[in-house]
């Protein structure tokens, strides 16, 4: 599908890989890079200027609003096979589904964007993980095989755009197969379990981080937790400090020898508590960054200096309260993206309650305020 952009990208006197990579290292850039995280599924539905265009997810989103370009690339570091997502049981307004990660999830059957409700895990005691971790945590399977050429085809060396790695998760994919109450549990029920399955974790993605660190110039690593809420993290100071920070060392020395000093987790909530060992195991950069959920993004640049960047902030509340918050909003990350380390977007998915109009209008107050002049 060939899609007509809505607007012209912002002028620059530089490629976006340029200017990502000097903005997120402090250094003077021709404009902010511009990027949105994208949009809850019913915005494709609801908002008339994606239905009327036929913008259907978050790619094409990305094209028709002619957002700078960046690129990750990600390897098989989980479940190999999942579970698949099958119906298990049709109800009158629900429908029980087994997902990829082996839960059993009650979700809504006009699939409206909601948070399911977990019945079951299928790996709940330490005889279920040896179970899965032998059928489907294989290192050796084929399908963990990274086909490089066919990467190197996709991005080829003379691009003019990021490229990050991707490095999995270490504890979050965890959550998502055990669910909250069960990971809660098993760290004080079965901690060498549980310990197991983050050694797991980062073993299969050092796998894959040696089979293409070698052949890309990467720009930054990716990676995705989602193991805090508003009130803090969802696992112990102590065990991320103890179990899951020696994981990010690991990978982290990976990435420094091939030059990559510069790595975000995806992780909502509250992650002020064990922001210090994120950092200790060389994670950087926080994305998206939740403002509700934690501070204003202001207030943590300002605590950790330029050991910390942020891509993200932008209250989504904000967005949703009309053009004076908007503007009001924006006028307080003005001299965070001056300082550099920061790319302002809206904090995770941008919701449907943002009136598609005012949405535009901070789409063209963000090229105003942060766009070449």
């Amino acid at each position: 599908m060939t899609i007509i952009p809505c607007r012209p990208k912002w002028r620059g006197t530089m490629t976006d890989r340029e200017r990502f990579t000097r903005q997120m290292h402090y250094q003077s850039v021709d404009r902010c890079f511009n990027m949105e995280f994208g949009y809850w599924d019913d915005n494709f539905r609801v908002w008339p200027m994606f239905s009327a265009n036929g913008i259907t997810n978050n790619a094409e989103a990305d094209a028709f609003f002619s957002f700078d370009r960046l690129e990750v690339i990600g390897g098989n570091v989980w479940l190999q096979p999942n579970f698949g997502n099958r119906v298990i049981e049709e109800r009158e307004t629900t429908t029980i589904l087994m997902n990829e990660d082996g839960l059993l999830a009650e979700v809504p059957k006009d699939r409206h964007d909601t948070i399911p409700h977990y019945i079951r895990a299928t790996v709940v005691t330490p005889d279920d993980w040896r179970q899965v971790k032998v059928e489907r945590f294989r290192r050796d399977d084929p399908a963990r095989i990274v086909d490089v050429e066919a990467l190197k085809r996709r991005h080829p060396a003379g691009r003019d755009y990021p490229l990050g790695v991707d490095c999995g998760s270490m504890i979050g994919k965890i959550r998502d197969m055990l669910t909250f109450q069960g990971l809660a549990y098993a760290t004080y029920d079965y901690p060498a379990m549980l310990e197991d399955m983050v050694e797991t974790c980062c073993v299969l993605v050092e796998d894959f981080l040696d089979q293409v660190l070698p052949h890309f110039d990467f720009d930054f690593a990716s990676g995705w937790e989602d193991i805090c809420y508003k009130g803090g993290p969802i696992v112990s100071v102590k065990f991320f400090k103890n179990v899951v920070m020696p994981r990010y060392k690991r990978i982290s020395q990976k990435l420094h020898a091939h030059g990559i000093d510069l790595w975000y987790i995806d992780c909502d909530g509250d992650v002020r508590p064990i922001l210090p060992y994120f950092l200790e195991g060389g994670v950087n950069c926080l994305f998206p960054y939740e403002v509700n959920g934690c501070t204003h993004p202001a207030k943590l640049l300002g605590d950790w200096g330029k050991d910390l960047r942020i891509m993200g902030g932008v209250d989504k509340m904000a967005l949703g309260a009309g053009k004076d918050a908007i503007k009001a909003y924006l006028e307080t990350l003005a001299p965070l993206v001056e300082r550099g380390g920061y790319i302002p977007f809206c904090d995770h998915r941008c919701p449907p309650n943002v009136n598609p109009q005012d949405y535009l209008y901070y789409l063209d107050l963000k090229e105003a305020m942060f766009g070449l002049h």
